[in-house]
């Protein structure tokens, strides 16, 4: 068994381990934000972190109503530019706590006048060291360089987040069943394996969602461009028919993830569209009617509440990238010209 396979497993007793001992310092950052008067979040990530970013920014938006914006590292590496960040929190996101230029994004901000603060799965990193406060994956090592279980944990912090500063606590039960959820999924595993040697010789590709589940679309191209090395570029249902749609034909890969919820219909709009065209369409969906629009169909078992779906529907996505890169004859666990640590400025 490869180390991602065997990391994709073990994400629910990740989660469960983080729901266990995290809760009470993520009240303690929300504490820290009420008594600051913190008017709006910008977070700093790159890589899977960045996608766990987009999907923090969406969740603590429709949940928290704070406004959160994703940093652009070189604003403060490559320009040194000054900003107003008195009422602000800066959380930096990296697996690792090594990202270069996200500890110097929460560097300069503290200066700046931000509260800063961590999401990291290393408790002793340069990202823990230079926040004022850390928040932690407890995922163990992973030995993949293809992150999985550090996704999802980063995930499951930013939900933790935003049921501490909701007061919501019963957002933590929800999550719970979501874990449930994620492991009804598992049990795809051997379809999913099955499925994929029909995209054994894919090139490029396109990766779908909508929402909340955009950071669904992100992460899963990029878990099949870095160990596939297939060109999978993702795009909101939005964007896409605002250009892309136009470059895909007949035989042209698209994934679609579409959980039941707000974001649906578009995406049943999209999957329409793109089937009368002749697209090679892979639906991730727990509904029929999208479903029957595809060529491969993975019907994810059960129904799970779309604020909760991200946890759920990239498990699909994380398989079908491992087990491509197996009919591929690559090494999931090794992917060229890639390191555990990624350093930028």
């Amino acid at each position: 068994m490869t180390h991602m396979l065997s990391e994709i497993h073990e994400q629910p007793a990740v989660l469960e381990r983080l729901l266990d001992l995290e809760f009470e310092h993520v009240q303690h950052l929300a504490n820290t934000i009420r008594s600051n008067d913190i008017q709006g979040i910008i977070i700093a990530a790159r890589g899977t972190s960045d996608n766990a970013a987009t999907f923090g920014k969406y969740l603590l938006e429709i949940a928290a109503g704070i406004p959160v914006s994703l940093a652009a590292p070189s604003v403060f590496t490559l320009y040194h530019a000054t900003l107003n960040l008195s009422k602000w929190l800066v959380i930096g996101v990296s697996q690792s706590g090594e990202s270069t230029d996200v500890v110097e994004v929460l560097r300069q901000a503290e200066g700046m006048g931000a509260l800063t603060a961590a999401i990291t799965n290393a408790t002793d990193s340069p990202l823990a060291r230079t926040a004022q406060l850390a928040l932690y994956c407890h995922a163990d090592k992973e030995m993949s360089v293809a992150a999985t279980k550090t996704y999802t944990a980063t995930l499951g912090v930013f939900y933790l987040l935003a049921a501490a500063l909701t007061t919501r606590l019963e957002m933590v039960g929800d999550l719970r069943s979501a874990l449930k959820s994620m492991r009804e999924v598992l049990t795809l595993e051997e379809l999913i394996a099955r499925s994929v040697e029909r995209y054994r010789y894919m090139e490029e590709c396109m990766v779908i969602a909508r929402g909340i589940n955009l950071a669904t679309s992100q992460e899963a191209a990029l878990k099949l461009s870095e160990t596939c090395y297939v060109v999978a570029k993702p795009y909101s249902s939005a964007d896409f028919l605002h250009g892309p749609i136009a470059s895909v034909d007949e035989g042209f890969p698209v994934f679609i993830y579409a959980p039941v919820g707000p974001a649906y219909q578009t995406m049943l709009d999209v999957s329409q569209k793109v089937a009368k065209q002749g697209t090679e369409l892979v639906v991730v969906s727990s509904d029929d009617t999208i479903l029957s629009y595809a060529k491969t169909r993975i019907r994810i078992p059960v129904h799970v509440d779309e604020l909760y779906s991200p946890l759920v529907y990239i498990v699909a996505g994380q398989f079908f990238a491992h087990y491509l890169a197996i009919a591929k004859g690559y090494n999931p666990d090794q992917p060229r010209g890639l390191s555990k640590v990624t350093k930028t400025l």
